[in-house]
Order: structure tokens, then sequence, then C-alpha cells
């Protein structure tokens, strides 16, 4: 049986699908000729990550396909309930990445709160002509430490997230429509565990206190930050979105920064991927990654593992 990894997979899941007999093909095949590769090729499991689409006409015109897997947790670029009503098997691996977003997420709030984002780019252009100067620009850093997170969707990322904040020494505050609270345990180096209950509370309260805020929700019809919320958040607010482009009002955004309700904020993903608006790539309020939350080598490897172990205990 053949496993065509559209948009790649780590050799980890490359070997094990081997080691089980399955063929894997790397070829990124170009979206529109993506049904005519699957039919020449008899593919059995298709494998996407976030580049490629699975819709009705691949479902429908596709017969010898039996699994659609997607590397990684949100699965709206695959007919999901479509594909399952035609009796194909849709896998995701949830969990791999958590950890990675996570880390991300914290990457960009360290940079944030102490102006790495433009210091980085300043020093290479006026270190040597204006130290004194850029040092007076950066020098009004705020600590992590003592500072409340809202977490905005308290699943898997979102509890992830959490503990790297309680390990950075912050309170926690967390709002999830479909949960009430989670229990959260943080393994350390030498074996010792501490375990935290959080109990989340409503948007407008984690609105309300957070100093950083963080979203880990998925695609929505609506945002889930418009203007309504900005306006209830503290003054000097810090923001990441690690989660999905359009979760968040981007024009809202960057009023909010202007305005100096939010201090600054990260992107990882935007409304208009893979062409972000240039007046956010222009904003040097804004820390920019492209979408690479759930890209580290450790993610890469847990998902090619997860989904070859699925794949192994679906087919046989």
């Amino acid at each position: 049986m053949k496993v065509l990894a559209n948009d790649g997979v780590s050799q980890s899941g490359i070997n094990a699908l081997e080691a089980a007999g399955y063929e894997v093909l790397t070829t990124t095949v170009a979206q529109e000729q993506l049904e005519n590769y699957i039919n020449k090729n008899n593919i059995t499991v298709l494998l996407v990550r976030s580049a490629t689409t699975v819709r009705k006409n691949i479902i429908d015109n596709c017969p010898s396909l039996k699994i659609i897997g997607r590397g990684g947790v949100g699965m709206d670029n695959i007919d999901v309930e479509y594909a399952r009503s035609k009796g194909l098997k849709v896998i995701n691996t949830p969990a791999a990445s958590s950890h990675s977003v996570a880390e991300l997420v914290f990457g960009h709030f360290y940079g944030l709160a102490r102006y790495l984002h433009n210091s980085n780019r300043d020093m290479p252009l006026e270190g040597d002509a204006n130290f004194k100067g850029l040092k007076k620009s950066y020098a009004k850093g705020t600590e992590l430490k003592g500072k409340t997170l809202g977490v905005l969707g308290f699943g898997r990322i979102g509890q992830a997230t959490a503990k790297v904040a309680i390990g950075a020494g912050m309170k926690v505050v967390a709002f999830d429509p479909f949960l009430e609270k989670a229990d959260l345990q943080l393994d350390f180096f030498d074996g010792q565990k501490l375990n935290f209950e959080i109990t989340t509370i409503s948007k407008e309260e984690v609105l309300k206190q957070a100093d950083f805020l963080t979203l880990h929700v998925p695609a929505q019809k609506d945002y889930v930050i418009d203007e309504a919320e900005f306006n209830q958040m503290k003054n000097g607010v810090i923001i990441a979105n690690a989660a999905r482009g359009g979760v968040v009002n981007e024009v809202a955004l960057v009023k909010a920064i202007e305005s100096g309700k939010v201090a600054r904020a990260a992107l990882d993903v935007y409304e208009k991927e893979p062409k972000p608006e240039v007046q956010l790539l222009m904003n040097p309020a804004l820390s920019l990654t492209p979408h690479t939350g759930a890209a580290t080598n450790e993610a890469q490897d847990r998902i090619g593992t997860e989904l070859a172990e699925q794949i192994i205990n679906i087919l046989g």
C-alpha cells in the first residue's frame, strides 16, 4: 500500500511505515494535480499538513483512498465529516506539537517584553553610532514573573502554554466554553512533579485580568478578539496569536496598538496567509513568525511517529 505525504513527513514516520511494509512517497504534488496523481499511483493514505486541502472532489473521485491524515491539530483544510460519511478514516496528531507552540508563544512574549524583536533589527543598523540612544529606547522592558497570563481556549495547546507560564512564575487564568477545570502536571528534570488545578473563568474576566494574552482556539465564523474585546482589556496588554488566522481582527488589533490599549503583539498566523497585510509586516509593535508554531524537529518526529502508528493500527 502507498502513502503520499504531500506536505512532507519526518524520517521517523517514514521509517515506521516502511518497516510495516508501506511505500512512502514524499513528492509534493500541486493541488490541481492531486486527484490525478492519487488515482494514477493507487494511493491508499494521503498525509497533509496545512498547505494541501482535501475537499469533496478528492474524496469523491479517489476510490483508492482509505485514510486522510493531518500532521498537526486543526483540520479545517479537510472536509472531515464528509470524508467520514464516505467511509474514509480521518486522523490527526492533536498532542504532538502542543509544547512546540507553547514555547514559540513564550519566545515571542519574552522578546516583546524586552523589545528584542526591535533591538535585533536596530542594533545591526545603529548599534555603533547610536548605542546609548538604543539603550535608552529599550530600557523599559517588563518581566513575565508575577504577571497574569490569560489563555483563551484551554485544550492541549492552551494547557501546554499554561505549564510554561507556571514555570516562569506567572499566574494563569483561562477561559474555555467546554471545560470547567484542568489538572496540569509539571514534570521536572530530577523526577519531581507538581500538580496545579486551573478552574476556568469567563472570557470577560480573562480579558480584564490578563497582562499577557494568548489564543489557542480553532478557526471560527466570527472573530474571537474584536474591537469590543480589546476595549475590555487592560491598557498595555501584550497578545499572541499562534492559533488560526482570522480569530483576531487584524484591523482592530492595529487600532488597539495605535491607541495604546495593546502595547505589543505577536502573530504566527494571519487572516491572509500566505500573503499577510503589509500594515502588519511593517508594524514595529508586532513580533512576527511565518506559521512555525509546530515546526520543531521534536514535534515533527512525534507527528510522523504518531501518524504511522495510527495508520498501521487502522490498516493492519
